[in-house]
Protein backbone atom coordinates (compact mmCIF):
# COMPACT_ATOMS: atom_id res chain seq x y z
CA UNK A 1 0.00 0.00 0.00
CA UNK A 2 1.22 3.23 -0.94
CA UNK A 3 3.19 5.27 2.26
CA UNK A 4 1.19 8.80 3.04
CA UNK A 5 4.32 10.03 4.92
CA UNK A 6 4.91 11.88 1.09
CA UNK A 7 2.10 13.83 1.32
CA UNK A 8 2.96 15.13 4.88
CA UNK A 9 6.22 16.16 3.97
CA UNK A 10 4.91 17.63 1.08
CA UNK A 11 2.67 19.79 2.93
CA UNK A 12 5.90 20.52 5.79
CA UNK A 13 7.52 21.45 2.89
CA UNK A 14 5.61 24.21 1.08
CA UNK A 15 5.38 25.27 4.67
CA UNK A 16 9.54 25.92 4.68
CA UNK A 17 9.51 27.48 1.66
CA UNK A 18 6.96 29.84 3.30
CA UNK A 19 9.10 30.73 6.10
CA UNK A 20 11.51 31.42 3.95
CA UNK A 21 9.65 33.93 1.56
CA UNK A 22 9.39 37.02 2.83
CA UNK A 23 7.11 37.60 -0.44
CA UNK A 24 5.49 35.48 -2.65
CA UNK A 25 4.50 37.14 -6.36
CA UNK A 26 1.22 36.23 -8.19
CA UNK A 27 2.97 33.65 -10.49
CA UNK A 28 5.22 31.63 -7.82
CA UNK A 29 4.20 28.05 -6.94
CA UNK A 30 4.15 27.25 -2.99
CA UNK A 31 1.93 28.78 -0.27
CA UNK A 32 0.04 32.15 -1.31
CA UNK A 33 -1.14 34.38 2.05
CA UNK A 34 -4.34 35.05 1.86
CA UNK A 35 -6.69 37.71 4.06
CA UNK A 36 -8.90 36.54 6.89
CA UNK A 37 -12.23 35.22 5.97
CA UNK A 38 -15.73 33.99 7.95
CA UNK A 39 -18.84 33.86 5.45
CA UNK A 40 -22.01 32.26 7.31
CA UNK A 41 -25.18 30.49 6.27
CA UNK A 42 -27.77 28.81 8.31
CA UNK A 43 -28.36 25.29 7.38
CA UNK A 44 -31.72 24.33 9.77
CA UNK A 45 -31.41 25.72 13.11
CA UNK A 46 -27.21 25.21 12.92
CA UNK A 47 -24.86 27.68 11.73
CA UNK A 48 -22.61 26.97 9.61
CA UNK A 49 -18.55 29.66 8.55
CA UNK A 50 -16.86 28.80 6.12
CA UNK A 51 -13.22 30.06 7.32
CA UNK A 52 -10.03 31.01 4.84
CA UNK A 53 -6.53 29.43 6.02
CA UNK A 54 -4.44 29.75 3.20
CA UNK A 55 -3.70 28.41 -0.33
CA UNK A 56 -1.30 26.88 -2.64
CA UNK A 57 -0.41 26.47 -5.97
CA UNK A 58 1.28 23.26 -7.24
CA UNK A 59 2.60 22.87 -10.71
CA UNK A 60 0.81 20.69 -13.11
CA UNK A 61 3.58 18.51 -14.34
CA UNK A 62 2.49 15.01 -12.86
CA UNK A 63 3.18 15.10 -9.57
CA UNK A 64 0.03 15.85 -7.61
CA UNK A 65 -3.17 15.30 -10.46
CA UNK A 66 -2.39 12.58 -12.74
CA UNK A 67 0.93 11.61 -14.34
CA UNK A 68 3.45 12.82 -16.71
CA UNK A 69 1.89 12.10 -19.75
CA UNK A 70 -1.28 13.39 -18.50
CA UNK A 71 0.16 16.72 -17.86
CA UNK A 72 -1.47 17.91 -21.23
CA UNK A 73 -5.28 16.39 -20.53
CA UNK A 74 -5.38 18.83 -16.86
CA UNK A 75 -4.16 21.52 -18.82
CA UNK A 76 -6.74 21.22 -20.97
CA UNK A 77 -9.01 21.24 -18.06
CA UNK A 78 -7.50 24.25 -16.84
CA UNK A 79 -7.84 26.04 -20.01
CA UNK A 80 -11.26 25.62 -20.70
CA UNK A 81 -12.44 27.14 -16.81
CA UNK A 82 -9.96 29.78 -18.00
CA UNK A 83 -7.29 28.93 -15.62
CA UNK A 84 -3.73 29.17 -16.24
CA UNK A 85 -2.62 25.90 -17.60
CA UNK A 86 0.45 25.03 -15.66
CA UNK A 87 -0.36 25.53 -12.09
CA UNK A 88 -3.61 24.44 -9.83
CA UNK A 89 -4.41 26.20 -7.34
CA UNK A 90 -5.61 24.59 -3.85
CA UNK A 91 -7.74 26.41 -1.19
CA UNK A 92 -7.01 25.49 2.25
CA UNK A 93 -10.25 26.23 4.37
CA UNK A 94 -11.90 24.81 7.55
CA UNK A 95 -15.63 25.10 8.46
CA UNK A 96 -17.54 26.21 12.17
CA UNK A 97 -20.31 24.24 13.59
CA UNK A 98 -22.68 26.59 15.91
CA UNK A 99 -25.15 23.86 17.49
CA UNK A 100 -26.97 25.34 20.59
CA UNK A 101 -23.80 25.50 23.38
CA UNK A 102 -21.35 23.86 20.96
CA UNK A 103 -18.74 25.45 18.84
CA UNK A 104 -17.68 22.45 16.40
CA UNK A 105 -14.59 23.49 14.53
CA UNK A 106 -13.87 20.75 11.33
CA UNK A 107 -10.05 20.81 10.28
CA UNK A 108 -7.67 23.54 11.78
CA UNK A 109 -5.93 24.29 8.83
CA UNK A 110 -2.13 25.22 8.92
CA UNK A 111 -1.22 26.61 11.77
CA UNK A 112 0.98 29.16 12.76
CA UNK A 113 4.10 27.37 10.56
CA UNK A 114 2.77 28.77 7.53
CA UNK A 115 0.82 32.27 9.18
CA UNK A 116 -2.22 30.37 8.08
CA UNK A 117 -5.07 33.18 8.49
CA UNK A 118 -7.53 30.41 10.78
CA UNK A 119 -7.40 32.37 13.55
CA UNK A 120 -7.80 35.54 11.93
CA UNK A 121 -10.62 34.81 10.65
CA UNK A 122 -12.38 32.94 13.21
CA UNK A 123 -11.98 36.45 14.93
CA UNK A 124 -13.51 37.70 12.13
CA UNK A 125 -16.38 35.03 13.03
CA UNK A 126 -16.26 36.44 16.62
CA UNK A 127 -15.43 33.30 17.80
CA UNK A 128 -12.38 32.93 20.07
CA UNK A 129 -10.11 30.24 20.29
CA UNK A 130 -11.40 29.08 23.96
CA UNK A 131 -14.67 29.02 23.17
CA UNK A 132 -14.52 25.95 20.58
CA UNK A 133 -15.68 22.77 22.54
CA UNK A 134 -14.73 20.27 19.87
CA UNK A 135 -12.31 20.01 16.68
CA UNK A 136 -13.33 16.99 14.47
CA UNK A 137 -10.41 16.28 12.08
CA UNK A 138 -11.20 14.49 8.68
CA UNK A 139 -7.58 13.39 8.48
CA UNK A 140 -3.99 14.12 9.93
CA UNK A 141 -2.53 15.27 7.36
CA UNK A 142 -0.43 19.02 8.23
CA UNK A 143 -2.92 21.45 6.37
CA UNK A 144 -5.74 19.44 8.06
CA UNK A 145 -4.18 19.38 11.97
CA UNK A 146 -1.23 21.34 12.05
CA UNK A 147 -3.20 24.56 13.64
CA UNK A 148 -4.29 22.14 16.77
CA UNK A 149 -0.92 24.20 18.33
CA UNK A 150 -0.10 27.67 18.74
CA UNK A 151 2.90 29.41 17.73
CA UNK A 152 3.91 28.73 21.79
CA UNK A 153 3.75 24.75 20.92
CA UNK A 154 0.68 24.40 23.12
CA UNK A 155 -3.02 23.70 22.29
CA UNK A 156 -4.50 26.37 19.58
CA UNK A 157 -7.98 25.48 21.14
CA UNK A 158 -7.47 24.65 24.83
CA UNK A 159 -10.90 23.37 26.22
CA UNK A 160 -11.50 21.49 22.95
CA UNK A 161 -11.83 17.63 22.67
CA UNK A 162 -9.99 16.63 19.55
CA UNK A 163 -11.79 13.54 17.47
CA UNK A 164 -10.90 11.77 14.75
CA UNK A 165 -11.29 8.34 13.74
CA UNK A 166 -9.88 5.40 15.44
CA UNK A 167 -7.59 4.10 12.40
CA UNK A 168 -6.92 7.69 11.56
CA UNK A 169 -5.09 8.37 15.15
CA UNK A 170 -3.57 5.09 14.84
CA UNK A 171 -1.53 5.97 12.02
CA UNK A 172 -1.52 9.42 12.93
CA UNK A 173 0.76 8.24 16.03
CA UNK A 174 2.94 5.60 13.63
CA UNK A 175 4.45 8.80 11.81
CA UNK A 176 7.75 10.18 13.02
CA UNK A 177 6.97 13.47 11.52
CA UNK A 178 3.93 13.52 13.67
CA UNK A 179 5.42 12.70 17.02
CA UNK A 180 5.52 16.77 18.14
CA UNK A 181 2.26 17.61 17.46
CA UNK A 182 0.58 14.04 18.99
CA UNK A 183 2.33 14.65 21.94
CA UNK A 184 0.58 18.19 22.51
CA UNK A 185 -2.66 17.13 21.83
CA UNK A 186 -2.88 13.05 23.24
CA UNK A 187 -4.59 14.01 26.28
CA UNK A 188 -7.32 15.78 24.45
CA UNK A 189 -8.13 12.99 21.72
CA UNK A 190 -11.31 10.62 21.59
CA UNK A 191 -11.69 8.58 18.76
CA UNK A 192 -14.81 6.95 17.38
CA UNK A 193 -15.60 4.73 15.13
CA UNK A 194 -16.30 5.23 11.43
CA UNK A 195 -20.34 6.49 11.40
CA UNK A 196 -20.67 7.12 14.72
CA UNK A 197 -22.35 10.59 15.79
CA UNK A 198 -19.99 12.30 17.05
CA UNK A 199 -21.70 15.78 17.65
CA UNK A 200 -24.99 17.31 17.83
CA UNK A 201 -26.33 17.03 13.93
CA UNK A 202 -22.75 15.79 12.60
CA UNK A 203 -22.12 12.21 11.43
CA UNK A 204 -18.74 10.78 10.85
CA UNK A 205 -18.93 9.45 7.02
CA UNK A 206 -15.73 6.83 5.51
CA UNK A 207 -14.78 8.71 2.57
CA UNK A 208 -11.79 5.76 1.92
CA UNK A 209 -8.62 6.12 0.27
CA UNK A 210 -6.81 9.02 1.06
CA UNK A 211 -5.51 8.09 4.36
CA UNK A 212 -6.14 5.02 6.40
CA UNK A 213 -8.72 6.84 8.82
CA UNK A 214 -9.87 9.42 6.79
CA UNK A 215 -13.49 10.96 6.74
CA UNK A 216 -16.41 13.14 6.19
CA UNK A 217 -18.89 14.71 8.52
CA UNK A 218 -22.26 14.85 7.29
CA UNK A 219 -24.63 18.10 9.19
CA UNK A 220 -27.81 17.52 9.24
CA UNK A 221 -30.36 19.57 10.64
CA UNK A 222 -33.90 18.99 10.03
CA UNK A 223 -34.32 18.38 5.94
CA UNK A 224 -31.01 20.07 5.39
CA UNK A 225 -27.57 18.38 5.08
CA UNK A 226 -24.40 19.33 3.98
CA UNK A 227 -21.47 17.14 3.64
CA UNK A 228 -17.94 17.76 4.33
CA UNK A 229 -15.83 15.85 1.63
CA UNK A 230 -12.23 16.55 3.57
CA UNK A 231 -9.48 15.33 0.62
CA UNK A 232 -12.69 12.73 -0.77
CA UNK A 233 -11.46 15.61 -3.56
CA UNK A 234 -8.46 18.73 -3.81
CA UNK A 235 -9.66 20.80 -7.16
CA UNK A 236 -13.09 21.58 -8.07
CA UNK A 237 -12.03 21.13 -11.87
CA UNK A 238 -10.01 18.51 -12.35
CA UNK A 239 -11.64 16.48 -9.07
CA UNK A 240 -14.51 16.79 -10.82
CA UNK A 241 -14.25 16.54 -14.71
CA UNK A 242 -11.76 13.91 -14.54
CA UNK A 243 -12.32 11.51 -11.02
CA UNK A 244 -10.72 8.55 -12.58
CA UNK A 245 -7.24 10.67 -12.27
CA UNK A 246 -4.58 9.79 -9.81
CA UNK A 247 -3.98 12.00 -7.13
CA UNK A 248 -1.10 11.74 -6.05
CA UNK A 249 -1.14 12.17 -1.97
CA UNK A 250 -3.75 9.44 -1.98
CA UNK A 251 -2.62 6.73 0.21
CA UNK A 252 -4.91 3.90 -1.37
CA UNK A 253 -4.91 5.58 -5.05
CA UNK A 254 -7.41 2.82 -6.26
CA UNK A 255 -9.64 3.11 -3.42
CA UNK A 256 -9.77 7.21 -3.07
CA UNK A 257 -10.58 6.70 -6.79
CA UNK A 258 -13.45 4.53 -6.31
CA UNK A 259 -14.91 6.76 -3.29
CA UNK A 260 -14.58 9.56 -5.46
CA UNK A 261 -16.88 8.40 -8.09
CA UNK A 262 -19.19 6.76 -6.30
CA UNK A 263 -19.68 9.77 -3.87
CA UNK A 264 -20.00 12.57 -6.54
CA UNK A 265 -22.97 10.19 -7.93
CA UNK A 266 -24.70 10.32 -4.33
CA UNK A 267 -24.00 13.82 -4.25
CA UNK A 268 -25.53 14.46 -7.86
CA UNK A 269 -28.30 12.67 -7.07
CA UNK A 270 -29.26 14.06 -4.06
CA UNK A 271 -28.53 17.97 -4.53
CA UNK A 272 -26.75 17.95 -0.76
CA UNK A 273 -24.59 20.62 0.09
CA UNK A 274 -21.39 20.19 0.35
CA UNK A 275 -18.18 21.65 1.88
CA UNK A 276 -14.66 20.75 0.26
CA UNK A 277 -11.67 22.73 2.29
CA UNK A 278 -9.38 22.58 -0.99
CA UNK A 279 -12.11 24.41 -3.28
CA UNK A 280 -12.05 28.06 -3.84
CA UNK A 281 -13.11 29.87 -0.58
CA UNK A 282 -15.68 29.58 0.81
CA UNK A 283 -16.13 26.13 -0.26
CA UNK A 284 -19.62 25.39 -0.56
CA UNK A 285 -21.87 24.37 -3.28
CA UNK A 286 -22.72 21.59 -5.09
CA UNK A 287 -22.40 18.36 -7.30
CA UNK A 288 -23.71 18.74 -10.61
CA UNK A 289 -23.37 15.61 -13.78
CA UNK A 290 -22.59 16.94 -16.83
CA UNK A 291 -22.52 14.32 -19.52
CA UNK A 292 -20.18 11.95 -18.37
CA UNK A 293 -18.84 13.94 -15.15
CA UNK A 294 -19.69 16.32 -12.80
CA UNK A 295 -19.18 20.05 -12.63
CA UNK A 296 -18.77 22.55 -9.10
CA UNK A 297 -21.45 25.14 -8.72
CA UNK A 298 -20.45 27.38 -5.75
CA UNK A 299 -22.99 28.63 -3.47
CA UNK A 300 -22.01 31.57 -2.03
CA UNK A 301 -23.67 31.83 1.46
Amino acid sequence: MPTVLNSHRWAAALCAVALTSTAIADDAFGPVPVPAAAQSMQLGSLQLIALRDAQFVVPNDGKTFGSSAEVPIVGNLLKANNLPDDRVTLSVNALLVRAGTRVILIDSGLGPTVKGALMASLGEAHVAPDEVTDVLITHSHFDHVGGLAGADGKLAFPKATIRMSTPEWAWMKSQPDAAALVKVIDAHVQTFTPGALVAPGVTSVALDGHTPGHMGYEIKSGKQSLLDIGDMAHSSVISLKKPDLTMHFDNDKATAMATRKATFARLAKSNELVFAPHFPYPGIGRVVAVDAAYTWVPQVP
